[in-house]
């Protein structure tokens, strides 16, 4: 069942076809969901600002990655520390929405890991800043699942479906 969602997935995906986050939840079975589930929240909680439920969803030792390309065109990786983003996250203007939103999650579970892979488009308030990829890695620990790494790639240009 979860080989032939992946599938069906995957071809909507390659064709450009737009998935809804609920129709792609729809099929993944209860663990992939349930780690899908920690992504979702950590995202419905930047947008209201709420920085301890987002760290909420991270394991103590979690990392975060961007894989970046400099004005320059040089390719770099550049480490940020949980805590800073979340400092950022913090310190954003009153009232200034930070919007991430995802699209095409591709979930895989394999007893206490998982990865998620997933599109994004980033907004503050209703302007777009830029889209990319996100890949969480996360494991399974007595309180559910937790984020243990986060790498996601930036970009301004080939963001079609985000902005008109």
């Amino acid at each position: 069942m979860v080989r032939r969602a992946a599938r069906v997935l995957g071809a909507a995906i390659a064709l450009g076809v737009a998935v809804s986050p609920a129709a792609a939840q729809a099929t993944m079975g209860a663990e992939e969901q349930a780690a899908y589930a920690v992504i979702t929240r950590l995202f419905d909680a930047m947008r209201a600002g709420d920085t301890t439920a987002m760290r909420s969803a991270f394991d103590s030792s979690a990392s975060l990655q961007s894989a970046v390309v400099r004005r320059d065109g040089t390719p770099v990786v550049q480490r940020t520390a949980i805590g800073d983003w979340l400092a950022g996250v913090a310190k954003r203007p009153a009232g200034t929405v930070l919007d991430e939103r995802l699209r095409n999650p591709i979930v895989h579970v394999d007893g206490t890991l998982a990865s998620v892979w997933v599109e994004y488009g980033f907004f503050v308030g209703p302007t777009f800043s830029h889209c990319g990829v996100d890949a969480f890695t996360l494991g399974k620990t007595v309180a559910g699942w937790r984020i243990l790494a986060v790498a996601d790639s930036r970009r301004r240009e080939g963001c079609t479906g985000w902005v008109a």
